[in-house]
């Protein structure tokens, strides 16, 4: 064999080594990469379509859309419901054979209409209603509750929404928020509360430490939740009347809330994880304190 054909031929060719043929295919590899395609020519990324964001609620109006959002909804006498939209299924599954009976106007209408005023994303499951919103009380209208869960600053309405669920699973009186920093009403947060906004007085405080002071005067034991509380949660329950505090997720509760709730405390895990999302927090929390004051 001659010398020329043992020499390497330059890199990237038919004619180079094994080796140069190694480099070479990863040299088109990465322009292949760069140029957004896989080798052969086929796209390596193909960005999804973007997702319509559906339309604004008109002035004043709130859309509640999902089947036992909208239920309860109907069923909630203190509801002002503008407009319906709903398929034939889903009328079906909300026993509303007549929608010509009902005190506001409803259309039936396809799937792909909802989604075109919802968004996409949103899992209406085939009906839409645009009401007014609830009106939150004072905390003067607090009443006999036993059980209240007060929220610091959660701003997420899916985390508020799963929150005001279980405060109706287990009984809780009210939820109580700030007037800022927390989420309005809405369909997302309707339709993670599943229901469940019908249900419950939601109470508006513009200072959060002021109404825990008022809480206290009404003989409300406040227990702050913190996954570095010194005590464990189920060892500070006392008296007949408990309002469980939680903060955001990440920054927990603020220093003022901290030094003004009677108690500070964990909800004891023995796992790696040692803290939970605040809605699953919220639930444990609850459960607990209901079994107390049920004893």
């Amino acid at each position: 064999m001659s010398d020329d054909k043992k020499r390497p031929g330059p890199a990237g060719t038919a004619a180079g080594t094994p080796q140069d043929k190694h480099y070479a295919n990863l040299r088109r590899a990465h322009r292949d990469q760069k140029a957004g395609s896989k080798p052969g020519g086929a796209p390596a990324f193909r960005p999804r379509p973007s997702v319509p964001p559906g339309e604004s609620a008109p002035e004043g109006l709130v859309r509640l859309y999902g089947l036992h959002t909208v239920r309860a909804a109907l069923d909630n006498p203190g509801r002002k419901i503008s407009r319906m939209m709903v398929t034939r299924n889903a009328a079906e599954r909300l026993g509303l054979p007549d929608l010509a009976a009902l005190p506001f106007p409803a259309e039936l209408v396809e799937p792909r209409d909802i989604d075109r005023i919802t968004g996409s994303e949103a899992v209406h499951q085939g009906v839409v209603v645009e009401a007014r919103p609830l009106t939150p009380k004072p905390l003067e209208a607090l009443g006999d509750a036993s059980l209240v869960v007060v929220l610091d600053q959660v701003t997420d309405p899916h985390n508020v929404g799963a929150i005001m669920r279980s405060a109706v699973a287990f009984g809780a009186g009210a939820l109580i928020t700030t007037s800022r920093h927390s989420p309005t009403e809405s369909g997302v947060l309707a339709k993670s509360a599943s229901g469940a906004l019908e249900h419950i007085d939601l109470i508006e405080v513009k200072n959060l430490a002021d109404a825990l002071g008022k809480l206290h005067d009404a003989g409300f034991q406040t227990i702050g939740l913190d996954s570095d509380g010194p005590t464990e949660m189920e060892k500070t329950f006392a008296g007949e009347r408990i309002a469980l505090v939680l903060g955001a997720e990440g920054k927990g509760l603020r220093q003022k809330t901290r030094e003004t709730v009677t108690a500070l405390a964990r909800l004891d895990m023995p796992g790696a994880i040692r803290s939970l999302n605040v809605s699953n927090a919220a639930a444990v929390a609850m459960y607990a304190a209901r079994k107390f004051l049920a004893q």
